[in-house]
């Protein structure tokens, strides 16, 4: 990384996304550290935020760029892609790590600094025009993350659970992700698995016991 990419304190950063990345896996965290000061390099008058458990970085007051860590990869994308007319961008989905630029597990993953530069100035260029995504193109959040396939099974068994399972935020669907995978015994898993489909068909998130404590 050039020297002047190294540091990323200044005016615009928020300590919610240092916490973030602290807490993301070891092979993330030089992921996320990078393309954090690639945005500030391209973009100094970015502004950090957290909107759905995800670092974004907002331009002009519109979102611009994302990124965020998970179990084994790491995500980036960029709200306006549609526009840009980069054929190099992914579409998103959960299949290519939900991102523009695929599945991340280390910093050889990502295209080269001059390339995620001039993608980010593009994007500026959109949020400096003006330009807004047609109704049917924008997107409110990300696409749904891709689900352990025992989970998968017994949420398409219940239409109510699937149903208020896909109206969750990215983090609430990640909360109970996260919580499956964590569990390092066959039985425990199972028992995870479905007392979680019992809280999503009563419309609750995983921690919910603590939400209105």
């Amino acid at each position: 990384m050039p020297k002047s990419l190294k540091s990323n304190k200044g005016p615009q950063t928020n300590a919610q996304i240092d916490a973030y990345i602290l807490k993301a896996a070891p092979f993330a965290q030089p992921v996320l550290n990078h393309l954090r000061a690639l945005v500030h390099h391209a973009c100094p008058n970015v502004e950090e935020k957290i909107k759905w458990g995800m670092p974004h970085f907002d331009y002009h007051g519109k979102m611009m760029c994302w990124m965020a860590a998970f179990k084994a990869h790491c995500s980036f994308g960029f709200w306006k892609a549609a526009l840009m007319e980069e054929k190099s961008l992914m579409p998103q989905s959960a299949k290519n790590g939900m991102g523009h630029l695929g599945r991340i597990t280390s910093l050889q993953d990502l295209p080269s600094d001059k390339e995620l530069i001039r993608w980010i100035g593009k994007a500026m260029q959109l949020n400096d025009a003006g330009i807004v995504m047609q109704k049917e193109d924008l997107q409110k959040q990300p696409e749904a993350l891709q689900l352990p396939d025992d989970f998968s099974k017994q949420l398409s068994k219940n239409k109510l659970a699937l149903k208020n399972f896909q109206q969750f935020t990215l983090a609430a669907q990640k909360e109970y992700i996260d919580w499956i995978e964590g569990a390092k015994r066959t039985e425990t898993r199972e028992k995870r698995i479905a007392l979680g489909i019992e809280w999503i068909c009563e419309g609750k998130k995983r921690n919910w016991q603590y939400l209105n404590k």
